[in-house]
């Protein structure tokens, strides 16, 4: 029931309401809207909303936040990820509730904020059954998982390139398979997403590489082989790389069961290959 108070990233936000005009300027809290049955008081989306098709897109920036072209939806309630552009206390000062919810750093943090926004949106059982749900299916994975499986991998963010270490939320699904990262032994992991070299991906040999420049860079294994000492990797050379959505490997939603079944089953079949060889 209302009024709900939720704890934020911007504190504790109280909505009168159930709130009928939704403004998401996140993409992944607008894929959480529309799977926990908000989606029928979504009335607008960010232009990198691009899941599911029917989110009512538009030319809003999560990025550049238009404060008075927010404020033109007569939103009862705007989503955010990140204050960028100080749009909290912009809208707070035309009396509009924002919900500042921040990228998660854990898995359990991923389930908090659907559950959240099950509360603030007035879908509470809805939102319980995709938590329980997600959890059921990721602690299945994990269970399935060989654990022993000494498979190196490394988890390219862009051509840069810049990868995701163990710390990173990425990082974690990857652990729930019991793989060893090679990013982990970078010098400086920068927050968790280092910058490597060329030299040090190819030294390191990793057993499979997964992209999450796909969609956005053209990238792939034939492009991976044109570059100086990839040619020769085991992952190139025993077909081990990955390409993922890169969407799905970039938020944290409720698709994340999606990404660990796309590393398991690279997981399973590199187990497979190596016990076969």
């Amino acid at each position: 029931g209302f009024p709900v108070t939720i704890e934020a990233g911007n504190g504790q936000v109280t909505i009168g309401e159930k709130p009928e005009r939704i403004v998401s300027l996140s993409a992944t809290h607008t894929e959480t809207l529309f799977a926990i049955g908000a989606g029928p008081q979504v009335i607008a989306v960010d232009d990198q909303s691009n899941f599911p098709p029917e989110a009512p897109k538009t030319e809003l920036s999560g990025f550049k936040p238009n404060v008075e072209a927010i404020v033109a939806q007569k939103p009862d309630l705007v989503i955010v990820s990140d204050d960028l552009d100080k749009v909290v206390s912009e809208l707070a000062k035309v009396n509009v509730p924002v919900l500042l919810q921040p990228a998660a750093t854990k898995i359990d943090e991923a389930y908090e904020e659907i559950t959240e926004l099950g509360a603030a949106t007035g879908n509470q059982a809805k939102a319980g059954e995709v938590v329980s749900g997600m959890r059921t299916a990721m602690d299945k994975l994990a269970a399935e998982a060989p654990k022993d499986n000494k498979l190196t991998y490394y988890h390219e963010l862009d051509q840069t390139p810049y990868a995701a270490t163990s710390q990173t939320f990425i990082g974690q699904i990857y652990g729930m398979f019991g793989l060893t990262n090679i990013a982990d032994k970078v010098p400086d992991p920068a927050g968790g997403y280092p910058k490597l070299s060329a030299e040090f991906v190819a030294q390191a040999d990793p057993d499979l590489i997964f992209l999450a420049d796909v969609k956005c860079c053209g990238q792939n294994k034939e492009a991976l082989a044109q570059r100086p000492g990839w040619k020769s990797l085991s992952a190139i050379a025993d077909d081990q790389v990955i390409e993922l959505d890169d969407d799905v490997a970039s938020r944290w939603g409720p698709r994340i069961v999606q990404l660990a079944e796309t590393i398991g089953a690279a997981v399973a079949k590199a187990g497979a290959k190596a016990g076969a060889s």
